[in-house]
Parts: structure tokens; C-alpha cells; sequence
């Protein structure tokens, strides 16, 4: 059956119970998914093991920004990114040979644009100070923004003898550029315990400086970041929470917005989106570009200028449609894209009636029930939902200009075979049959009334009906399934892997205070990077 995702339907409740809100279930990664818990009964941190993890693509690409003043877009011949959960953190193949030349590539083309504009790197006077004195300074300084930490004496030199051999110092500079961006300090993030430790381990400053400057800015830390790691000012959870304010009000911070929710939605590919022309003439790479645009800014909106719940995110009519999103919203262009603009409230609610989920969750040439509803079931609520089983046929049933989609798609839920998930995940999928593969509103289709109404089954057993996708977005923002869902989506984009049983203090204590909120989506990035399972790691992780 196409997209089917179980055999038959005892699969059911396996799947409608194993969300966040429910303890020891596992994740649709196969990683262990920890439960609320309880926040009264913690007392000495336990927190799960962590892998080392190499900078993915994104982060590589602000770090070098960040560093060195370069703009550089990793391309087709970089190293592919691995997925955790929904998000790209590598932390499971070891890096190959080609990887290792892909970045040194990488590296030689960066130092030789960062070279050019040596000026920006270092203000050390070289008439007056001299070449091997601003040498050691450029080793000092760059060095220890892209290890994340001061270096050694023994790193000091090596990187000092590699300078003076040069024959110049742009040459000597290049060198440095070159091997420090090659190095395992630079590309991985230390956030390891030593071999002979046991239990939960704090992080030392720099470290926890790194993992607050990977989560909260995508990059690497700044000079007042690592200067706040060296005075002691990230060593308890207030010094922590102060620092995090201030990063979360820093323009950087929309990057990780922006990634996390285009991440979070299965919205990576985006830029890549193409539709079959004869049946959406009118979309082009420059309608998809406005799309993931429009995710970012509303994104950032509901999060830094509106009230910043996870209730606004999912049911506010606001958006920020820009060239040709106009057409597809049926509206007049916004002539100030920093502003948003107020769509009809009974036709979109929230990030999931905007155009880039329901185009990227749709086929080139008509909607996908399937796809858009095991996004919701699998990222927005967090069910533990299998794949279909490889002798299933996954083949989209077939246009039929006398029939609506929903008519086409009912021989998923009368078949055993598919029906254990498909009655989960098809009357989600049903919620946006409104919205055409571009995400255009239609009222019809092929002619006859779309019937968009459906329900969701919720951890507890309980289901919530609803007649469209406001009435399923409403019901979302609502469900403690979804709360708790994005805790532990902002968890595994955080720590870049999937909650285990011995985290469970710290989701209870993130789950109480995003609660105690209001269900602020700020006060749930707070309790995050103020958690055991950010400060500390596992004895022997690696």
C-alpha cells in the first residue's frame, strides 16, 4: 500500500502510546526515548551517554564565518551530514578518507580567501612589533576561537615553528589557517569525560562555552563568550541563564531558529523542491527560496517579538509571505518584509498551514496525506511510528479525476496490512487536504468538497477530533503529547542526541518549567542549556 508504515492493526497502539508524554518508549531513530519522570526525586545528575560529534554542515559553514570573516557554502562535495532524530549531528561513521581530503580542500580555498583580507583577522602592527611577534599573536587569538579553548604550549609551538617556516607572513598566516581548520580540535566538539571517570561529570567551561554556542548560535563561541569561560561566569545554572538571555537576543540566535524549525519539519531540502510543471506552472526556485524564508522570519517572530508560546507558533494567522508566496496566500505583496501580515484565521493557524511544510510534505504533482501526517505524528508529537516493511508496495495510488484524494487513499485503512498505521496517520494527513501540493487554499477537488476532518489519538488513549487544519493545529498546541515533543526535539537539536532513561530528571525539570511558562518556547531553551544533561557528561562517553 502506498506509504504504508505497519503490517497490520494490533500495530495500533504501539503506536498511538509511545510518545514523549509516556515513559521508556524508544524513538523512531531506535534510540532509547526517556519519559517525563519526576523533578522531586532527582537529586546527583545522571545524564545519558554522548558520542563525539563532528560540526555538520551548517555549523561548519557559520564557524568559518564567524572566525575568520569568510563566507563559504559547503557544497555537493562536502561531507553529507547524519541524522539524529530529525536533525543532523554526526556522531555515528567515523570520518573517511575522501572526508578528511573534502575538508582539507575546503580548507585551502577558505585561507586562501581569508588571507586577502589578512587586516580583519589581526590588528598587531607588524612595523613596530614585528612578523614573529604578530605571528604568535595570530596563533593565540585564532587558535583558541577555533580550538574553543586556550592552547597548550606544545600546540602554541607547533603552530609557531609551522608559522616561521613560511616564506612570508601570508604565507605563514595561510598555514595556519589552513592546518586549524583541518584539525580534529576544530571540525569535533570536546564535550567528552576521560576514560577513567565514572557518573555524571560537569563539563568544563570551555566545553559547556562550545555546547552553548552550538545550540544557541550554530557556531562557534565569540571573544565575550570564551572570555565569560575563562572568569568563571558559566560555572552555575543563573551564570549559564544569563549568558544564554544574552545569546537569545543576539541577531545570530535566527540561525538556529531557522534551522531547528526547517529541520524540525522536514524542511532541509527545500531549496531543491521542484513541482510538475503542468500541474503547478507557477511554481519556481524562487517560490521555494520564499518559502523557507517565510519559515524563518515566522519562526523568529513568534519566538523574539510575539509572546513567544508554542501556542502562537502552531494557531497564530500571522505570516510573512514575500514575491510570489502573495498568489499562493490570495493576497496583496507585503511591502515590508520585516512586518508580518495577518492571513484569513478560519483558512491557515500556525507554522503547518504555511506554504513550505504543506509543499515540502506533498508530491510534485499532488498533496501526500501520508507524508504530511507522519510528520506531525513522528516530529510534532513524537510517536514512535515504524517504517513500512520492505515488500510493501509504496506506490502513490493513482490520479483519478473522478475521485478525491481521501477517496484514493481508503485502501490504506481497508487493508490489514497497512491499516495499523495508516489509521493513525492518514486522517492527520486528511487535516490539510485543503491545501494543494504548493499549498494554495482549494475548497474542491476534481470538483467535489474536500472533506478535511479527522482526529488524532493521543498518548493517553483519548483522540481529539477536528474539522480542518485549524481545528488539528488548535488541537496541537493543546495536546501534552506535542508539549512534551518539543522539549524533546529541542533536547536532541541541543545536545545532538536522542534522551535516554538517565535524563529523565532533566526533561522533568525542562517539561515543568516550559509548563510553569506558559509553554514559553524561550523559558524551554533556558531550562535546556540549564539542565544536568547540558552541564554535565556521562563518565567514559565517546
Amino acid at each position: 500500500m502506498a506509504g504504508s508504515a505497519g503490517t497490520n492493526s494490533a500495530a495500533i497502539p504501539n503506536v498511538s502510546v509511545k510518545t514523549a508524554a509516556s515513559g521508556g518508549s524508544t524513538s523512531s531513530d531506535g534510540g532509547a526515548s526517556a519519559g517525563s519522570g519526576s523533578a522531586d526525586n532527582c537529586g546527583t545528575p545522571s545524564v545519558g551517554q554522548a558520542r563525539l560529534r563532528r560540526l555538520n554542515r551548517e555549523q561548519y559553514q557559520r564557524a568559518v564565518r564567524d572566525l575568520l570573516n569568510v563566507s563559504f557554502e559547503p557544497g555537493a562535495d562536502f561531507p553529507t551530514d547524519e541524522k539524529v532524530a530529525a536533525f543532523s549531528s554526526n556522531t555515528v561513521t567515523p570520518l573517511a578518507r575522501l572526508g578528511v581530503e573534502q575538508y582539507l580542500d575546503a580548507a585551502v580555498d577558505i585561507a586562501d580567501l581569508a588571507v586577502g583580507s589578512l587586516d580583519t583577522l589581526t590588528s598587531c602592527d607588524r612595523s613596530k612589533r614585528g612578523d614573529s611577534a604578530c605571528a604568535a599573536d595570530l596563533v593565540a587569538t585564532l587558535g583558541a576561537r577555533a580550538y574553543r579553548r586556550p592552547l597548550t604550549d606544545v600546540e602554541s609551538k607547533r603552530y609557531t615553528d609551522l608559522f616561521a617556516s613560511a616564506a612570508t607572513f601570508e604565507d605563514g598566516a595561510r598555514d595556519l589557517l589552513t592546518t586549524l581548520l583541518v584539525s580534529p580540535h576544530f571540525l569535533y566538539a570536546e564535550e567528552l569525560a576521560s576514560d577513567d571517570t565514572t557518573g555524571a561529570q560537569p563539563l568544563d567551561a570551555y566545553a559547556l562555552a562550545t555546547r552553548l554556542s552550538l545550540t544557541l548560535w550554530g557556531s562557534v563561541p565569540d571573544a565575550s563568550l570564551m572570555q565569560a569561560a575563562a572568569a568563571g561566569q558559566l560555572d552555575t545554572p543563573d551564570h549559564i541563564r544569563a549568558q544564554a538571555e544574552h545569546m537569545l537576543d543576539d541577531a545570530r540566535a535566527a540561525d538556529t531558529l531557522a534551522s531547528f524549525h526547517v529541520q524540525w519539519l522536514g524542511l532541509d531540502a527545500i531549496d531543491e523542491l521542484t513541482k510538475e510543471p503542468s500541474a503547478y506552472p507557477s511554481f519556481d526556485a524562487a517560490t521555494a527560496v520564499a518559502m523557507r524564508a517565510e519559515t524563518a522570519a515566522f519562526a523568529d517572530y513568534v519566538f523574539r517579538r510575539a509572546d513567544g508560546t508554542l501556542d502562537t507558533l502552531l494557531t497564530s494567522p500571522l505570516a510573512f509571505p514575500q514575491g510570489p508566496l502573495a498568489d499562493i496566500y490570495g493576497i496583496k505583496p507585503n511591502v515590508d518584509p520585516t512586518q508580518p501580515v495577518s492571513l484569513d484565521p478560519t483558512r491557515r493557524a500556525g507554522i503547518l498551514t504555511q506554504a513550505a511544510f504543506l509543499a515540502v510534505q506533498a508530491h510534485p504533482n499532488q498533496t501526500s496525506p501520508v507524508r504530511r501526517g507522519v510528520v506531525v505524528l513522528r516530529n510534532v508529537m513524537c510517536a514512535d511510528l515504524p517504517n513500512p516493511p520492505p515488500n510493501v508496495n509504496n506506490a502513490t495510488p493513482n490520479l483519478d479525476p473522478d475521485a478525491t484524494t481521501r477517496e484514493r487513499f481508503a485502501e490504506h485503512t481497508a487493508s490489514p496490512q497497512c491499516a495499523g498505521c495508516h489509521t493513525l496517520i492518514d486522517p492527520i494527513g486528511f487535516g490539510f487536504e485543503h491545501y494543494d501540493a504548493i499549498g494554495q487554499y482549494r475548497t474542491s477537488e476534481n470538483g467535489m468538497p474536500i472533506d478535511s476532518s479527522g482526529e488524532l489519538t493521543l498518548a493517553d488513549g483519548s483522540t481529539a477530533g477536528f474539522d480542518d487544519a485549524i481545528g488539528l493545529s488548535k488541537a496541537l498546541a493543546a495536546s501534552p503529547d506535542v508539549r512534551k515533543c518539543v522539549a524533546r526535539q529541542w533536547f536532541r537539536y541541543g545536545l545532538g542526541r536522542v534522551e535516554t532513561d538517565a535524563d529523565a530528571c532533566s526533561l522533568a525539570q525542562i517539561d515543568d518549567a516550559f509548563a510553569a511558562s506558559g509553554y514559553k518556547l524561550r523559558e524551554l531553551l533556558l531550562a535546556l542549556v540549564t539542565s544536568d544533561a547540558f552541564r554535565y557528561v556521562a563518565g567514559g562517553a565517546r
